[in-house]
């Protein structure tokens, strides 16, 4: 059964990219079609992350209490259910409401997904390429809404998402067992799975490099392109492709690194400290004269295994039986980063220049070694410890 559990997991993750991907190409045609101006249009953002960081909260319990096959069932059958009510055009206010169902959904997969890849062997591997995955449905996703755009309006997008979403949820269905999570218990911690979880200090540490990281992924790729024509004369289509070289880049490194790094004999714990010592040394090419291309491409290429070792990581930090939720909040927790830091790259570009981008991720590139370390050796203490409840 591990295949095609495997294999579905690869589907989903491809989905929720294209759906996050053709997002951007959306909110123009949105923008338009309500009459609305783009601090508007923004509320969805909000309100998605608000429902994907609840999902986080909860996965734990939801796949303690009710295993892997409902819990993805659920997440599936809400996404799709939200995608294709917004295929109906809802009026704006009901748009902004649905996005919390999207950003729950989204969030549920996602730490289901990650919490059972993160319990088979090879766990390093197989949760690279899941999330390499998204990169290629994010790479897709664009491409998709321009055709589809086309011909039809803007909503004929999500009516083809939400189709697509339904024989994820029939194939849920098939490749699981009626199981619950590993570890699962009928007993309670104090406070929630969630909040036991989130007091570990290797799990918030977790949580804290995500939420770095995730800053610095999305600061880059939201502000990369200004920087390019601003900082370094680049034209808008030149600056263009290599900001895609950087999602490229990306999603490259989750499917080459790790296997090159098995190859070499590099442990996990190398593999990510070589691609944290990798993403400074990028840094510092970006920000040399007439090297800013290679520079954000290299960038993008190690940063790209850096989300899913962590989650690797994740059950080595706690007990077996509260790793889903860990993975959970471990996962909420990059959100937070998606939404602060992105907005803080945008401040200091506003203040200061464009230029200012490139220390700004030298910064963040230190910051995530710096939270590293001591990660890396309650990792390594922790080893074999998420098996004892």
């Amino acid at each position: 059964m591990r295949r095609p559990a495997v294999l579905l997991a690869y589907a989903a993750f491809a989905l929720i990219g294209a759906g996050t991907g053709a997002g951007g190409v959306l909110l123009v045609e949105q923008i338009g079609d309500y009459g609305v101006d783009r601090a508007t249009i923004g509320l969805t953002f909000f309100t998605g992350s608000a429902g994907f960081v609840a999902a986080g909260a909860s996965a734990g319990a939801l796949l303690h209490r009710f295993g892997y096959r409902a819990t993805l069932v659920a997440g599936g059958s809400l996404y799709a259910l939200t995608a294709l009510v917004t295929a109906a055009r809802p009026a704006f206010a009901v748009l902004v409401l649905l996005q919390l169902a999207v950003g729950y959904a989204t969030g549920l997969l996602e730490s289901a997904l990650n919490a059972q890849l993160a319990a088979l062997p090879g766990a390093t591997g197989l949760l690279n390429r899941l999330h390499a995955f998204f990169g290629v449905g994010a790479l897709l996703g664009p491409v998709l809404a321009t055709r589809v755009l086309a011909h039809a309006p803007w909503p004929a997008v999500w009516l083809v998402l939400g189709l697509a979403s339904v024989p994820l949820v029939v194939g849920f269905l098939l490749a699981h067992p009626r199981s619950t999570a590993p570890g699962a218990s009928r007993e309670r911690a104090p406070g929630g799975l969630a909040t036991t979880a989130l007091r570990q200090p290797g799990v918030l540490l977790g949580a804290i490099l995500l939420t770095v990281y995730v800053g610095l992924e999305l600061g880059v790729g939201n502000w990369a392109f200004s920087h390019l024509v601003d900082s370094r004369g680049l034209s808008d289509q030149f600056a263009g492709y290599a900001v895609g070289g950087y999602w490229l880049g990306l999603t490259l490194g989750r499917f080459l690194i790790s296997p090159l790094g098995a190859r070499l004999g590099l442990t996990d714990t190398g593999l990510m400290t070589t691609c944290l010592v990798g993403v400074a040394a990028a840094a510092v090419v970006w920000s040399l004269p007439g090297a800013a291309v290679v520079g954000l491409v290299l960038l993008g290429f190690f940063l790209g295994p850096v989300f899913p070792t962590t989650m690797a990581f994740v059950p080595r930090l706690t007990t077996e039986r509260l790793a889903p939720a860990a993975i959970g909040v471990v996962n909420a927790g990059s959100v937070v980063g998606g939404a602060a830091l992105p907005w803080l790259a945008g401040a200091l570009a506003q203040g200061a220049g464009a230029w200012a981008l490139v220390p700004f991720a030298a910064a963040l590139a230190v910051v995530q070694l710096v939270v590293w370390w001591p990660l890396a050796t309650r990792a390594r203490r922790g080893t074999g410890s998420a098996r004892r409840s």
